[in-house]
């Protein structure tokens, strides 16, 4: 049977493994092959440097659903004015 593994645990385990854990041993504790984890930590390094690269981002995209939702009760107070038949500001 296939485990499903969040990426906190993904993340946990591959830093585990980087800071002189041993693999073998963090392996086994978790009932992970080892060949996994090595899959894991590639791809942990070839993209961490992405983290800092989103929180610059990150402030734009909640700005940009902030806007989003002002503008869709707006457009939501809109409908119900022209439904009742009252004029658009």
């Amino acid at each position: 049977m296939r485990r499903k593994w969040d990426a906190k645990t993904k993340a946990k385990l591959v830093l585990d493994g980087l800071m002189g854990g041993c693999v073998n041993e963090l392996c086994r504790s978790h009932d992970l092959r080892p060949g996994q984890y090595y899959k894991w930590r590639g791809y942990f390094l070839e993209n961490c440097y992405q983290v800092f690269e989103r929180q610059s981002s990150g402030t734009m995209e909640s700005d940009l659903a902030i806007e989003n939702e002002k503008l869709k009760r707006l457009v939501g107070e809109l409908t119900l004015e022209l439904d009742n038949g009252k004029s658009i500001r």
